[in-house]
């Protein structure tokens, strides 16, 4: 659980694309954190969802053929 703000840790093993979005409960996106080219290491992306009501909420990481969808929960 978080309000209003939280912090994705991620890590890129070799230089790739990367994408981080963030989906409602209907699998709308909503906001996409980081879309763009990152060079291997750790990272990290700042969800800022003040403007969101409360609920529950998917982010989705995709780098170079691997995807993982963790579940948030936004509460106020």
């Amino acid at each position: 659980p978080f309000n209003p703000v939280t912090r994705i840790d991620y890590g890129v093993a070799r230089a790739c694309a990367v994408r981080l979005a963030v989906y409602d409960l209907l699998g709308r996106e909503v906001k996409v954190l980081v879309g763009e080219f990152k060079r291997e290491g750790k990272y990290f992306a700042v969800f800022d969802a003040s403007g969101f009501s409360t609920g529950v909420y998917f982010y989705r990481f995709e780098a170079e053929g691997f995807t993982e969808v963790r579940k948030m929960i936004l509460m106020r």
